[in-house]
């Protein structure tokens, strides 16, 4: 088992106008997330985010420290979201086991030492999803269903974004330093998230795409409003999103993502609208 984690510098407007499609994908996209008995992890100096994945198949994976964070233990200054994208599984923080079904979410402050990922079945693993910020103080571990949700439901079928945002690491649902976290469900027929599309010039966001059917993709688009650019995303792929980037996406399917944000404010509806008519 190995913690792997990659450095990526974050970089202007004016340097994504001159990047080509290798170049967007190599600084903006995260594509091997869940692998076996693995955690791969990047961080982004955008509010130094990091992005995550663990997939335990044969063993119990233990969150390690990177040399890299110059901290004693991962948690030290950061806290973290989890969401499980796969089978059963748990997570064992400083000796408590917590139970995650498939999309439930978890919370783990600052402080806490310990960290270890199981699967119930090493036939349909357990994929944890792992986002963390730094922060300033210790709020208490929490899981939190579906159920414990705030629920949102947006966008219409005649334009193709009728969606569901389960709120679920967010400051109307629990105490978080900056971090958030939630999950969009796109209904059948809608191909189109965030649309019309925004950017919060006090946050940074990163989107993480799955229930992709086989042999479908999902057109990301990003950068600014007038200069916008695209990045195709297969299932179970992320996108790291600038504070002044646009972030929105079409499927040639519905699916699922999970959307994930830092930065100076928790305001939710903290958002710069673009007009749909005005990008470019």
């Amino acid at each position: 088992m190995s913690n792997m984690l990659e450095s990526r510098f974050a970089v202007s407007p004016n340097e994504v106008k001159q990047m080509d499609t290798s170049l967007l994908r190599r600084n903006f996209l995260i594509n091997n997330l869940f692998e076996s008995d693995e955690i791969n992890l990047t961080l982004s100096h955008y509010d130094r985010y990091i992005v995550g994945g663990v997939m335990p198949v044969k063993d119990i994976v233990r969150l390690t420290n990177p040399d890299y964070l110059k901290a004693n233990y991962f948690l030290e200054r950061r806290e973290m979201g989890i969401i499980n994208v796969g089978g059963e599984g748990a997570v064992i923080v400083d000796g408590l086991s917590i139970d995650l079904a498939f999309k439930e979410a978890l919370y783990l402050g600052k402080e806490n030492k310990e960290v270890f990922f199981s699967s119930t079945d090493s036939a349909n693993p357990a994929k944890f999803y792992i986002n963390s910020a730094p922060a300033h103080h210790a709020y208490p571990t929490k899981k939190v269903t579906r159920n414990d949700a705030e629920v949102v439901v947006l966008g219409t079928f005649e334009t193709a974004n009728h969606r569901i945002i389960n709120k679920l690491l967010v400051n109307s649902v629990i105490q978080t330093c900056q971090l958030q976290m939630g999950m969009t469900e796109l209904k059948t027929g809608s191909v189109w998230n965030t649309m019309p599309a925004h950017t919060h010039d006090r946050r940074m966001e990163v989107y993480l795409y799955f229930e992709v059917p086989t042999g479908q993709s999902v057109c990301h688009f990003m950068g600014e409003p007038q200069e916008t650019r695209h990045i195709w995303v297969q299932n179970e792929q992320a996108v790291i999103s600038p504070n002044w980037s646009i972030h929105a996406g079409a499927g040639t399917s519905n699916y699922t993502f999970i959307w994930g944000m830092a930065g100076e404010n928790l305001d939710y509806g903290d958002m710069d609208h673009c007009a749909i008519t005005d990008l470019k």
